[in-house]
């Protein structure tokens, strides 16, 4: 029996139940920290999160107005496109739903591209990215979210490879079309869903570590 199929015997083994894990994947208890490039340095006095595109509204705001929108907590399970996946994260921050009453989306919104530091940028179907669970997360267990995992501010979106949860996020723009972000551009899949085990879309495959 291999590593992969010993896993759901692990997971009944800790009272788990192994319909969590996607198939592919590893329950893992750590937090792995992978990224493309460099941990940017972040000037608080400067940041700020912007919306712009098919929006009724184009606000700024900076990193205590943002903190100051409702927020709210959230217990989920994240999956790596790198086959790792960690059960019960918890996470604080302001939901999509929140943001996205205050720019007011225009009809023919369809989709969403994150941006990031360094101009990395992921994209999301907008009924995806206005799902409930959605966060944009400022903590992670109860305390302030650590640089290499994102701070001050990271999108979570559980349902999909957590490349899509964006690291170090400065905003999005809303289009009527999708849009390649960085990791689909260099073959990673437009959509991701770890259920379907949606990694890859065909050549060429990132040689470098996946973004989570």
């Amino acid at each position: 029996m291999g590593f992969f199929d010993r896993q759901p015997q692990e997971l009944e083994k800790r009272g788990l139940d192994p319909a969590r894990l996607p198939p592919g994947q590893y329950f893992t208890e750590r937090f792995p920290v992978l990224h493309v490039g460099v941990v940017p340095d972040i000037d608080v006095a400067t940041w700020d999160f912007t919306v712009d595109g098919l929006v009724g509204r184009e606000p700024r705001w900076s990193l205590d107005e943002f903190k100051a929108l409702p927020s709210a907590e959230l217990t989920t399970d994240i999956h790596c496109v790198t086959k790792w996946s960690k059960f019960d994260t918890e996470w604080r921050g302001v939901p999509t739903t929140e943001v996205a009453k205050l720019v007011e989306p225009l009809p023919e919104a369809t989709h969403v591209l994150v941006r990031a530091e360094h101009g990395f940028t992921a994209n999301l179907p907008l009924e995806d990215f206005l799902r409930e669970d959605n966060l944009f997360a400022y903590e992670y267990g109860g305390e302030e979210l650590e640089l290499d995992h994102g701070w001050p501010v990271r999108l979570v979106v559980p349902h999909l490879y957590f490349w899509k949860s964006v690291k170090w996020t400065r905003g999005f723009t809303l289009l009527d079309h999708d849009e390649p972000g960085f990791w689909e551009r260099n073959g990673y899949h437009m959509y991701g869903d770890p259920f379907q085990e949606q990694r890859y879309w065909g050549p060429p495959r990132p040689t470098t570590p996946s973004k989570s």
